[in-house]
């Protein structure tokens, strides 16, 4: 079994991986037990939003960079609530934060959340595995007297049924509506509000970013924020001008079970439709393609995506373990972002209808500012809807 302690040093975490392999190293956060998919993240920043991205519900999430806990953590930078990752495995133990906007350290804020962290790892060949191998079924332990029934944390991973068939969008998203007017944070001011009349946005939440609402009410948009299960019906009582589709975690094909019926009534309306990521590939399914698992996702801020009708190279973020099969789109949906890495589709649009989405974040600003035009085109889309 590998380990990456020293012999005198007592591990009190371990990661134990479904085909038997080992990980032990030291705890920080909560103490217990969690099983998840165990996937990558090469981004380096934002760790404080990646543990609170909802689309990362059932997944401990390993970090490629090795200073993590560097810059604390405060209230500004959470994507929803709390931090809805499984947990976190770092390569050196998380430091004391060095940065003026941090309100307290890493380690109390993932303990005080139930978040379990192991530390001194080698994610090097940990993300090498994960590359060759395969998301794997893991179960984190965090014992601060390191006391590990491995054969029975093996067995948990096993036993794990995997995120294919899973609507996870149920588990996080809001309890009722609601609406959001914070726009972007900027420099000296922090965030700021939405004044005046704006287009009117139904959003529905599969686990909606925070950030991504404030980019929508950048551009002019009074955005009503809906859960997931919402009809079509409920939301054309809200008079929209425009339906945005979120974010989310899980298996598309499972919410859609009840989301694919939505997003149909509301195209039947052609209405201005805008989707990211879980929101891309479901719009997809609404329009007649399939889905499928990747080997192990992208999780990332470093990704290159390509704009088939513009030429441009886009440097985004990503986060996501399904994509949408491009060989299944219909004639009149067409492809118009592909990842560089490897070719998989990275938006859509549908012809002669203001219907568009992407499988990457525009709102995450790893370019910084390369894909913000997305939120723009979807304003103007309304634009042009009320000029008609």
């Amino acid at each position: 079994m590998p380990t990456s302690q020293k012999p005198q040093d007592k591990p009190t975490a371990c990661l134990a991986l479904a085909d038997g392999t080992v990980f032990y190293g030291k705890g920080f956060g909560a103490t217990g037990t969690t099983v998840a998919e165990l996937c990558f993240n090469t981004a380096m920043t934002g760790y404080q939003e990646i543990m609170t991205d909802p689309s990362y519900a059932g997944q401990v999430v390993t970090f490629t960079f090795p200073h993590i806990g560097n810059t604390g953590v405060n209230p500004e930078d959470d994507e929803t609530a709390d931090p809805v990752a499984a947990g976190m495995v770092v390569k050196w133990d998380p430091t004391e934060p060095s940065n003026w906007r941090a309100a307290e350290p890493l380690v109390g804020w993932l303990a005080k959340r139930g978040r379990i962290g192991i530390g001194g790892l080698d994610t090097r060949r940990l993300t090498r595995a994960i590359r060759q191998q395969g998301a794997p079924h893991v179960a984190l332990a965090h014992d601060p007297d390191g006391k590990f029934d491995i054969g029975a944390l093996v067995a948990k991973a096993r036993a794990w049924s995997g995120l294919v068939g899973l609507d996870l969008a149920k588990e996080v998203t809001c309890a009722q509506s609601y609406r959001w007017d914070e726009t972007r944070w900027s420099w000296p001011s922090g965030y700021g509000k939405r004044e005046g009349d704006g287009f009117r946005v139904v959003a529905l939440d599969y686990g909606a970013k925070r950030n991504i609402l404030r980019c929508l009410a950048t551009v002019g948009c009074d955005v009503t924020v809906l859960p997931a299960t919402a009809t079509a019906e409920e939301v054309l009582a809200h008079n929209p001008e425009g339906v945005f589709l979120s974010n989310g975690p899980g298996d598309p094909a499972a919410t859609g079970a009840y989301a694919v019926p939505m997003i149909k009534g509301v195209l039947d309306r052609d209405l201005p439709v805008f989707g990211i990521c879980l929101g891309h590939q479901m719009l997809a399914l609404a329009l007649g393609a399939t889905t499928i698992k990747m080997n192990h996702g992208h999780h990332g801020a470093n990704h290159p995506v390509k704009d088939l009708e513009t030429g441009k190279v886009e440097i985004t973020s990503m986060n996501h373990g399904f994509t949408v099969d491009s060989q299944t789109l219909p004639k009149d949906v067409r492809e118009t972002h592909i990842s560089l890495f490897d070719g998989s589709n990275c938006g859509i649009r549908l012809e002669d209808h203001p219907v568009f989405s992407v499988q990457y974040h525009p709102e995450a600003s790893p370019g910084p500012q390369d894909s913000f035009y997305l939120f723009e085109r979807f304003a103007e889309a309304m634009r042009a809807r009320r000029a008609a």
